[in-house]
């Protein structure tokens, strides 16, 4: 067996054309976030309610997204295309890790160190339920069996 070339790479026209996919999502979700919050702006001593509702509705579109496309078939083709350009690339775009981190950092470093910790709580918590309960209604609409059964170790 001849191990692998360790040479110079070459992107090829589908990887490009799926990171092109990936790019003008990510610019139409981060286009969509940054107008939301413009909107709806926020004080340093107060919870930034624009990047969590951002956020939270994120996790539950791209919970559900996922498990749509799960459900329908392997990774590949179309299916491939849609999680990368809408579920990486806009969703990706549209919620914000970046400016989750930045509001804490803002919050702390104003004083604000319980409500910091009470959004940072909030929203990883509030954002996983969320995406699961995506994944569960997708799943219920379509009939799907649940990946753990009760009881299983997962």
């Amino acid at each position: 067996m001849t191990p692998p070339s360790l040479g110079p790479r070459t992107i090829g026209r589908p990887t490009f054309v799926l990171g092109l996919l990936v790019f003008c999502g990510a610019a139409i979700g981060t286009l969509a976030r940054a107008s939301l919050s413009d909107a709806v702006p926020h004080d340093d001593g107060s919870w930034p309610w624009a990047t969590f509702w951002i956020n939270l509705v994120g996790s539950f579109v791209l919970g559900a997204l996922l498990e749509a496309l799960a459900l329908g078939g392997p990774d590949k083709g179309l299916r491939r295309q849609i999680r990368l350009g809408v579920g990486t690339g806009v969703l990706g775009g549209f919620t914000t890790y970046s400016t989750f981190v930045v509001d804490l950092d803002v919050m702390t470093r104003a004083g604000h160190l319980p409500l910091a910790a009470g959004y940072a709580a909030v929203s990883v918590i509030v954002g996983l339920a969320l995406a699961a309960a995506g994944m569960g209604l997708v799943g219920a609409l379509a009939g799907s069996e649940p990946l753990v059964e009760d009881g299983d170790a997962a």
